[in-house]
């Protein structure tokens, strides 16, 4: 049988195996990237329930304690609203969109791939679900619970463990986002370099 009579429109093996090959990397990419996302979540919910823990049992609310001058301080406080205690008499507003981030953030996490973004997610997602379990289950009642803030930034505002972590996720997604990084872990866009055919003779 001449090359000519060879049948058509059916891929071989060879030229079917290089995207099998990529969706088999993607895969073990993804399964990789949602082990870090989740480790590193469950790190800051702990860290920052475990600091909360220690704030409420031992520091008097109100009172400021001094770790670099006025610069940074210890000062226990209860927010029933954002940062800087934006919309202090609407507490479910952060509920909702607590659990809003939540859902988008797991909901992403299935097209991570790349580690750098695993952890700018795993980052973010920690410090969002801390946050809801705050609003869901602190006093003074189921959904409107105050966040225990008492790491206190000069005169500017008091966070704690989460916003930490909400700030450095934030901002690796962003520089990630600058550099062009995939958020699926493969090679970076660029134009593919075709080699003409020569001419036969």
């Amino acid at each position: 049988m001449s090359d000519s009579d060879e049948p058509v429109g059916e891929p071989t093996a060879a030229e079917a195996e290089p995207g099998r090959d990529s969706a088999l990397a993607f895969r073990a990419r993804r399964s990789r990237a949602l082990v870090i996302i989740l480790a590193i979540a469950l790190v800051v919910v702990l860290a920052d329930q475990l600091t909360k823990l220690w704030a409420t049992s031992t520091l008097t609310e109100g009172a400021y304690h001094s770790l670099i001058g006025t610069l940074l301080g210890l000062q226990l406080t209860y927010n029933s609203g954002a940062a800087f205690s934006f919309l202090v008499n609407a507490t479910w507003v952060f509920t909702i969109i607590a659990a809003l981030a939540v859902v988008a953030l797991l909901w992403f996490s299935r097209r991570v791939g790349a580690r750098s973004w695993a952890v700018a997610f795993g980052l973010l997602l920690g410090g969002a679900v801390t946050h809801l379990g705050d609003r869901l289950f602190r006093a003074p009642s189921f959904g409107q619970g105050h966040v225990v803030d008492f790491i206190a930034y000069a005169n500017w505002f008091i966070g704690n463990v989460a916003d930490i972590a909400i700030f450095f996720g934030a901002l690796l997604a962003l520089v990630l986002a600058v550099a062009g990084v995939p958020l699926s872990g493969g090679p970076r866009h660029s134009h593919t370099q075709v080699t003409p055919p020569t001419a036969a003779g």
